[in-house]
């Protein structure tokens, strides 16, 4: 309602919506993973060039923290909210009181399965299927371990699914076996290293390649790899610059890259927009998609991943991403880019 006041009183006034629209509300999960700081100077970065106003809350991993700072958001005076959700299903609540207000969510990079929230990502299921393609080539057959996400993020069993598009039927036909397959509570590397540990124990260290679903994960993982002796191929996905340089190393096979600087900036292009007034299904470039758990149909943008190997280290060092120094330290012979 009270947006609806405000847009009353802009148009009276004889000013574009753009005008008064000018506050964007952000409630980060976390900022444990490297990338939430990147995602989030992009955002204010494009924030600021189009004359809006960046506030931010920080979760800190709490479903709970998080409903209080989206209201505190809201008191601030926020006009869009941009929520990168702890809890796919605790979210509800703040989604409800955003709706009485008037105020349009874009859900960032992690789904809020609910048709009055924009949904922002890049392809996650795409995703999986790559670091399960790249892994799989690497050691096509054998004894493999799944390190997942944590199970309250969506991300976690989307990232799954496209590694199983590309496994299962091996999987099915007996030439690869999964000997172990855990979720990793918050995403954190020391949970991952200790699922990983569990894994290789149960195992007897016959694990040939694992498919970690990020690279944070994949630090912990490799971690306890290299506690037993054993370098095998690992994937994940971020684009970490510690991950990058683990490329380089031949310690780690691929890291997905979401460039989350264009993530962030497309963010902060929707949030403006809405807040202006644009309906969701008119956002430039959306598309209808319902491949949630509950098909609830919403509109979307997905944006398209780039895989890093050592093949191609050179296109993140090219972009700016990471510093040839950073990524080519310890690098092995043959690495682009090094």
């Amino acid at each position: 309602m009270h947006k609806a006041i405000l847009a009353a009183v802009a148009l009276t006034a004889g000013f574009a919506t753009s005008a008064w629209a000018q506050t964007v509300g952000v409630s980060w999960s976390n900022f444990q993973e490297e990338r939430w700081k990147t995602d989030e100077a992009a955002m204010k970065a494009a924030l600021e060039a189009a004359g809006a106003t960046y506030i931010s809350s920080d979760a800190q991993n709490s479903a709970a923290k998080q409903l209080t700072d989206i209201e505190a958001l809201i008191a601030q005076g926020a006009e869009t909210l941009v929520i990168l959700a702890v809890d796919k299903d605790a979210i509800g609540p703040a989604i409800d009181k955003a709706a009485a207000e008037g105020i349009p969510v874009l859900g960032y990079d992690r789904l809020i399965e609910d048709d009055r929230a924009f949904y922002l990502t890049f392809d996650n299921k795409g995703v999986g299927r790559i670091i399960a393609e790249t892994v799989k080539a690497a050691q096509p057959e054998g004894n493999y371990a799944i390190i997942k996400g944590d199970k309250g993020d969506p991300n976690a069993l989307f990232l799954l699914e496209g590694m199983m598009e590309v496994i299962g039927a091996d999987v099915e036909a007996g030439t690869i076996k999964i000997v172990g397959e855990s979720f990793t509570d918050g995403w954190k590397p020391d949970n991952a290293q200790k699922n990983m540990e569990q894994i290789l124990t149960a195992a007897n260290n016959e694990v040939d390649a694992v498919l970690s679903e990020n690279d944070g994960m994949a630090g912990g993982v490799i971690a306890a790899l290299s506690a037993q002796g054993l370098n095998i191929p690992v994937g994940g996905q971020d684009g970490d610059l510690a991950a990058l340089n683990r490329v380089a190393r031949g310690t780690q096979t691929v890291s997905v890259w979401k460039d989350s600087r264009q993530l962030g900036k497309a963010a902060a292009d929707i949030a403006v927009a809405l807040a202006g007034g644009t309906a969701m299904d008119a956002i430039d470039g959306a598309v209808k998609w319902s491949g949630g758990e509950k098909g609830v149909e919403m509109n979307a943008i997905f944006l398209a991943p780039t895989p890093i190997t050592k093949d191609n280290l050179n296109v993140a060092i090219d972009a700016g991403h990471i510093s040839k120094e950073q990524a080519c330290e310890g690098a092995m012979d043959g690495v682009a880019g090094c």
